[in-house]
């Protein structure tokens, strides 16, 4: 039995640990705040930022899965750089291999859908760190310190997603209520979305399977939906009334920016919600024969979760994985 660490109890990593646990392997779970361990699933309080205690957590391990992500969206230049290190430091202490789950941002614009070799040519903060964080583990794999792999993903759809971290799953609420969902960029254009449970299996494939080290892998998704096309399914799926779905010009968003950072960081990745921003994921299917859980499927889990009165259990058990607005 293969020992995994996730680190990260976020939708992406509660979801990963469960998945694991499920295939039969001891599992350990490490977050700022701790948990309540289970016959499946131990918990324990560890700050991923520090080597040290990292490390002595870690113990002995097959792989580790980073499934972290700065609490505020603002501060990734400084709250992102010591927990990389950290979990590459344990990573190449411990044994393990070092499965990250990644992100988009490190393309930069695209000309074209996304593959993984696709060239990393970001030119904003947060682009060129998640790319910069990509090529240091990759060079630590390349001098022989350890074994990388990462695992990337577009904006994430899919039960258990805080309303704040999820571009649809904030509208919900807008949309049961028959109001007009604001949206970033144009509403029209075509837009991969990530469910969370498949960036979940995505994560355990690479983790338990040599084939991955070394390369970035997307996470299958389904066929890219528009903003209005993808809020208009779930407004459907809720039996709320027909969604109505406008763009916020980027002038009032570069207006609000000069007193809110959060508006700021928004406009700074705007080249992912004014064109096509598409995720091809064929290499990961190909390989691993995984394929993205139907689209109709993804939504009905999503309004499911979403209701009033959902327990916090059936999410769980839906597969909740780590929120993306960052991620």
């Amino acid at each position: 039995m293969a020992r995994h660490v996730v680190v990260g109890k976020g939708p992406v990593g509660s979801a990963t640990a469960q998945l694991l646990a499920e295939q039969g392997h001891e599992v350990l779970v490490l977050s700022r705040s701790g948990g309540v361990s289970t016959d499946r699933v131990e918990h324990r309080a560890v700050d991923a930022s520090d080597a040290e205690a990292l490390t002595s957590a870690v113990g002995r391990a097959d792989a580790i899965y980073n499934a972290v992500n700065p609490a505020d969206y603002t501060t990734w230049t400084r709250d992102w750089p010591p927990m990389a290190a950290a979990l590459l430091a344990a990573a190449e202490r411990s044994g393990a291999g070092l499965v990250i789950m990644g992100n988009l941002y490190g393309y930069g614009r695209p000309s074209g859908p996304l593959t993984p070799q696709s060239p990393l040519a970001a030119t904003d903060v947060k682009g060129r760190l998640r790319a910069q964080m990509w090529t240091d583990a990759l060079a630590a794999q390349q001098a022989g310190r350890v074994r990388v792999t990462e695992a990337r993903a577009s904006d994430f759809v899919g039960p258990g997603i805080p309303a704040a971290q999820s571009h649809l799953v904030r509208q919900l609420d807008t949309l049961r209520r028959g109001r007009r969902a604001w949206v970033i960029g144009d509403p029209d254009v075509p837009h991969s979305w990530t469910n969370v449970p498949d960036a979940a299996a995505t994560l355990v494939a690479l983790g338990t399977d040599d084939r991955s080290w070394g390369r970035a892998w997307h996470v299958p998704s389904p066929a890219p939906r528009s903003q209005r096309q993808a809020l208009s399914d779930l407004a459907r799926a809720m039996g709320a009334p027909p969604a109505r779905v406008s763009g916020t010009p980027w002038p009032v968003l570069r207006a609000a920016g000069l007193a809110v950072p959060l508006m700021r960081e928004i406009v700074a990745i705007r080249h992912q919600w004014d064109q096509e921003f598409i995720l091809d994921a064929a290499e990961t299917t190909a390989v691993f024969g995984l394929a993205a859980t139907p689209w109709d499927d993804v939504v009905r889990a999503t309004v499911a979760a979403a209701q009033p009165g959902a327990s916090a259990g059936s999410a769980s058990s839906a597969g909740a994985g780590n929120g993306r607005l960052g991620q």
